[in-house]
C-alpha cells in the first residue's frame, strides 16, 4: 500500500500494540477523527496524531515537560500551620441562646469583665444598674459548667427571692440550646421538701438566697465540694453584717478554691474586707487533665483578683432625675397630678415601710381610681411571686413597694420611678432609680421631698456627683417615652 494511504488506514482501524522506549505497552489512539497526545511515564505528553482536519491544516498538539512547573515531593514539609487562636471560644449553644435573647454586642461591663471571668480570674466588678451585670456572670457560669459531671458546679447568691426567680429565668433562657444543664432556685419561704426532692436529681447551677442554701449544705443535701464558680450578685447587700457570716460558712463548705465573682453597684468597706480575706488569687491552667472534665483551678499568688470599676458615670445615663418640694399631706395629691400628666408605661412607687405601702396602694386604687399592686417582705412568698409575675406581664401599670424591689429587678417597661418617701442614703437612692432606664431605655425618677428631707437631697447629690433637677411644669416625653 502506498505510504500516503497508511496514515488514513491507521485512523480507521486499531493498530498493533506498540511499546515506548522503556518497554511499557502503549495503545494507539482510536480513529473517528480524534488524535490525542499520549502521556509518557515522566509526566510529559508524547506527540500524537491529529484528526484529518487538523492534519490538513498542519496543526499538531505537543506539550513539553519543560513548560510545566515542577512540584517537589517534600512540599508538605515547607508548610507552616497558622497560630492557634488564644481566645476562649464560647459554646455554640450559648451563642444561640444569647442571639435569641437579642444580644448583639456586649455592654461596657460585659466587654471589660468577660475576658477575666472566662479565663477563671476572681473578679470584683462595680457598675451602674441596668447595664447587663446579670449576663456578665451568667455567661461564664454557663461556659464553665460541665453537664457530664453530675454535681453542683455553680452557686449564684442573691439577696431576695424575686431576684433569684428573675436570675434563674434568664439563666434557663440563655441555656436553651445547651444540652443537659439543670438549674434550680432555692429560697427561703418555700417548702424545704421540694428542694430536697429536686436535689435528688443532678443539678449543675443553683440560684439561691444565702439562708436556705446554707441549711441544705449543712444537711449535706446540697453538696458543694465540686463547686467551680461562686457568684455574689448585689454583693454589698450579701456582705452586710446580717449575711456576711452565712457567706463565709458557705465558702468553707465549698471545694478547693472556687472562682469568685462579686457584682454590685456599690462596694462598701465590708465588701473590700471580705474580698481581702477570702478571694485567694487564682488562675486557670490547661496543663493538667481534670478527671471530671473542664479546666483545672490552681492557686497562684502572682495572679491577683481583677478589680473593675465602671462607676465614672455613677447614675444611669438614660434616667433624668427630678424632685418636688411638698408637705406630707400633699403627697397623694401630687402623685395624682403625676398620673394625669405623665405618659406612664409602668411605674414603681417606693415607700419606707410595709404599712405605708399597703395604705398608699389602697388610696391610689380607691381615691384616685388608678390600678395598683403592692408588694413587701411581710407578704407570703407565693403571693409575692404571683404579684411580681403579674406586674412583669403588664397586668397592672403601677406597683407600690418597699426597698425589697430595689435589687437587680429588671422590668424593661418601667419608665417612671417615684420616691414617695425619700431614701435615707445615696446607695438606696441609686438602686431605686435604677429600676427605670434599664439597659438602653429612657426613664425618669421623681422624688417627693419634704422639709425634713432637704439635707439628704443635697448629700445624695454630692455623694453621687449628679444633679437632681426641680420638677418642671411639663416633662418632655422624649426623656422617658419611647
Amino acid at each position: 500500500m502506498p505510504a500516503t494511504s497508511t496514515t488514513h488506514a491507521a485512523s480507521m482501524t486499531r493498530s498493533a500494540p506498540a511499546t515506548d522506549g522503556q518497554g511499557g505497552r502503549q495503545a494507539a489512539s482510536r480513529g473517528r477523527g480524534r488524535g490525542r497526545p499520549r502521556p509518557k511515564q515522566d509526566g510529559s505528553l508524547e506527540k500524537g496524531t491529529t484528526s484529518n482536519e487538523n492534519s490538513e491544516n498542519g496543526h499538531q498538539l505537543t506539550h513539553s515537560s519543560a513548560n510545566a512547573p515542577e512540584i517537589p515531593n517534600d512540599w508538605k514539609e515547607g508548610l507552616v500551620a497558622p497560630e492557634r487562636d488564644p481566645r476562649i471560644q464560647t459554646e455554640l449553644g450559648l451563642l444561640k441562646g444569647l442571639f435569641e435573647l437579642g444580644y448583639e454586642s456586649p455592654s461596657p461591663i460585659q466587654a471589660v469583665s468577660l475576658p477575666a471571668t472566662l479565663s477563671g480570674r476572681n473578679v470584683l466588678a462595680r457598675a451602674k444598674n441596668g447595664t447587663g451585670k446579670t449576663a456578665s456572670f451568667l455567661i461564664p457560669v454557663l461556659q464553665t459548667v460541665n453537664p457530664r459531671q453530675c454535681a453542683i458546679q455553680a452557686l449564684i447568691l442573691v439577696p431576695t427571692r424575686e431576684l433569684a426567680l428573675q436570675t434563674s429565668s434568664l439563666c434557663r433562657k440563655m441555656a436553651a440550646h445547651l444540652t443537659g444543664i439543670e438549674t434550680m432556685v432555692s429560697t427561703g419561704g418555700t417548702i424545704l421538701k421540694e428542694d430536697i426532692v429536686r436535689l435528688a436529681s443532678p443539678i449543675h447551677i443553683i440560684v439561691a438566697t444565702p439562708g436556705r442554701i446554707l441549711d441544705l449544705a449543712r444537711r449535706e443535701i446540697a453538696v458543694l465540694t465540686a463547686l467551680r464558680i461562686l457568684v455574689l450578685d448585689e454583693a454589698d447587700k450579701l456582705l452586710a453584717p446580717e449575711f456576711e457570716g452565712i457567706i463565709s460558712d458557705l465558702l468553707s463548705l465549698a471545694g478547693c478554691g472556687p472562682q469568685i465573682l462579686l457584682f454590685s453597684a456599690t462596694f462598701p468597706r465590708s465588701v473590700e474586707h471580705w474580698a481581702s480575706r477570702h478571694m485567694t488569687p487564682q488562675k486557670i491552667t490547661a496543663a493538667k487533665a481534670n478527671p471530671n472534665g473542664g479546666p483545672v483551678i490552681i492557686s497562684d499568688p502572682t495572679v491577683a483578683p481583677v478589680l473593675i470599676n465602671l462607676m465614672d458615670e455613677l447614675t444611669l445615663r438614660g434616667v433624668t432625675q427630678f424632685y418636688a418640694y411638698v408637705e406630707e399631706r400633699q403627697k397623694v395629691h401630687c402623685l395624682n397630678t403625676l398620673f394625669s400628666k405623665l405618659a406612664i408605661n409602668q411605674s414603681i412607687i417606693f415607700c419606707s415601710s410595709a404599712p405605708r405601702v399597703e395604705l398608699l396602694a389602697r388610696k391610689i386604687t380607691t381615691e384616685l381610681g388608678v390600678s395598683a399592686f403592692f408588694l413587701h417582705s411581710r407578704m407570703p412568698q407565693e403571693h409575692r411571686n404571683q404579684i411580681f409575675h403579674d406586674f412583669r406581664s403588664g397586668s397592672a401599670r403601677n406597683l407600690v413597694t418597699t426597698d425589697l424591689l430595689t435589687r437587680g429587678i429588671d422590668v424593661a417597661t418601667v419608665n417612671v420611678v417615684v420616691n414617695f418617701d425619700f431614701p435615707k442614703n445615696a446607695e438606696t437612692y441609686l438602686h431605686r432609680i435604677g429600676r427605670s432606664g434599664r439597659f438602653g431605655h429612657r426613664g425618669i425618677a421623681i422624688s417627693l421631698v419634704t422639709y425634713e428631707d432637704r439635707h439628704r437631697l443635697f448629700e445624695i447629690e454630692a455623694a453621687l456627683g449628679t444633679e437632681i433637677q426641680p420638677m418642671p411644669a411639663t416633662v418632655d416625653r422624649a426623656l422617658y417615652a419611647q
